[in-house]
């Protein structure tokens, strides 16, 4: 009989914190920038320059923490983390490993497999290194240093995982938690949420845990799963052909599905961690916790228990609209300029979740304003546009965020409701299509679809829909 195997996954999630300046200087965090423009004699690890902690990074740190159910360390420390990397400036990192800020949390996850609880480890923070770009042309790496100093909070699970499926709910869960905290963007495509995937496999019954690989430069979701089922898969054949797994650093090669050698993976002895004279030890008082419980946002299940009994819509779209902060916070604010909540739930639900799909867009990259999306309801709502015409104007407000109004305006759009411009325009469709109306008059009812849609091709889209229907019924019956 064939044997089983049980995969043990555990995940280091690196998180880049929303601050505006880096973790101790003062240089900008922001994403892009010409090469070198965001750095300082600190965050190029100039000799003689000194380190001075965001007091930000803490209080977000702090914030995830609490949030993943985790304990505060009331007396934490940085340390330095010593490696020789050209994107590593000053050749350590500075990071926690004997007291990091969190630990011993978890979260609650849900798949089709039911739900279960994974153990967070610990949170630590720590600054970001610099981007490598490999030139191929020139055949040479060029260095950037606007990343250095960037901060991080490293997010250590237990090994509690066992599928791709439970992994990527996981991961759902702590970016849906930390965007709503808004400590991070969490933007996979932009790095500043990257995953490191552990992964061992054992035969299923036993106690002891197989020899584990780390996985790198996993840059979405999609990827993240096909990882997973890659590394395992691999794994299972060294074993059954009688070979042991090396425990390594492995780099995900997702166009070709495949991962390769990195480095040996090391010990925490071979980084030579030290406290980091330059830096004083965080104390966190009582007071300082509750203010950080104190602010904490309504999170997705306090939102959708608010939406269920507050807007008429269903659960199915109370659970999508809630499951993004920039979804949920678009709905509120169009309903609050007065638009209907059902409404307001369907355009969120159906063009702009297509738009996003189409474009291969996250809710968080939305640029339209609420009270754009409120306008088009009111222009459909009252008839000055129809339903064709409104989902026309609604791309327009997706890309560009243009104000509905002018431009329904501006580009002649509004609904044609005059009954005189109307009625010639179906009398002589009427005449154009004997057929049609034979039809019609022989009982097929359906056939004044078709008169309805040369109507509308007529006008250019831009007849009321209800009127056209009207008028031609009454035209029809009158033969």
């Amino acid at each position: 009989m064939a044997k089983q195997y049980e995969t043990v996954i555990g995940l280091e999630v690196h998180v880049e914190l929303a601050t505006k300046t880096k973790i101790f200087c003062g240089c900008s965090t922001a994403f892009g920038g010409a090469p070198n423009t965001h750095t300082c004699p600190v965050c190029t690890g100039m000799p003689g320059s000194l380190p001075v902690l965001n007091k930000q990074v803490v209080e977000y740190a702090m914030a995830v923490g609490l949030a993943l159910n985790c304990d505060i360390n009331q007396y934490c420390k940085f340390d330095r983390k010593n490696y020789f990397y050209p994107d590593n400036p000053q050749n350590y990192q500075i990071s926690q490993l004997y007291l990091p800020i969190c630990i011993n949390g978890h979260v609650e996850i849900e798949t089709a497999g039911g739900k279960k609880n994974v153990g967070i480890h610990e949170i630590h923070m720590e600054e970001d290194a610099g981007k490598l770009v490999h030139d191929d042309w020139a055949d040479c790496s060029l260095v950037d240093y606007n990343r250095s100093g960037v901060p991080l909070i490293e997010i250590v699970s237990e090994p509690d995982m066992r599928s791709a499926d439970e992994v990527i709910a996981y991961l759902e869960k702590l970016r849906m938690t930390i965007q709503y905290l808004g400590a991070s963007d969490c933007k996979l495509n932009e790095g500043s949420m990257r995953a490191d995937v552990n992964l061992s496999v054992r035969e299923v019954g036993a106690s002891e845990f197989g020899t584990r690989t780390e996985m790198k430069n996993l840059n979405s979701f999609k990827a993240i799963a096909r990882a997973i089922e890659g590394e395992r898969a691999r794994q299972i054949e060294l074993l059954e052909d009688g070979k042991k797994v090396v425990q390594e650093t492995r780099r995900w090669d997702d166009n070709k599905e495949y991962s390769y050698a990195m480095r040996s993976k090391e010990d925490a002895q071979d980084y030579r961690y030290f406290p980091d004279p330059d830096l004083t030890p965080i104390v966190i008082s009582d007071e300082w916790i509750q203010k950080i419980k104190d602010s904490e946002p309504e999170f997705q299940e306090q939102k959708a228990a608010r939406y269920e009994k507050e807007f008429d819509i269903p659960a199915y779209d109370i659970s999508i609209l809630t499951a993004s902060k920039k979804m949920a916070d678009l709905f509120e604010q169009t309903v609050s300029l007065g638009a209907n909540p059902k409404k307001a739930s369907n355009w969120l639900m159906g063009e702009t979740m297509r738009l996003l799909k189409e474009k291969e867009m996250e809710p968080e990259d939305i640029t339209f304003a609420p009270e754009n999306l409120a306008k088009l309801i009111a222009l459909a709502d009252k008839g000055t546009i129809n339903s064709t015409v409104a989902k026309e104007v609604f791309e327009v407000v997706f890309t560009e965020n243009t104000d509905p109004e002018q431009y329904v305006k501006e580009h002649g759009l509004g609904t044609v409701s005059d009954e005189g411009a109307l009625r010639e325009t179906i009398e002589k469709i009427v005449e154009e299509n004997p057929q049609s109306v034979a039809d019609y008059q022989a009982g097929k009812k359906k056939a004044i679809g078709f008169l309805v849609g040369q109507t509308m091709k007529a006008m250019q889209g831009k007849a009321n829909p209800g009127m056209v229907n009207q008028i031609l019924t009454e035209i029809l019956d009158r033969k």
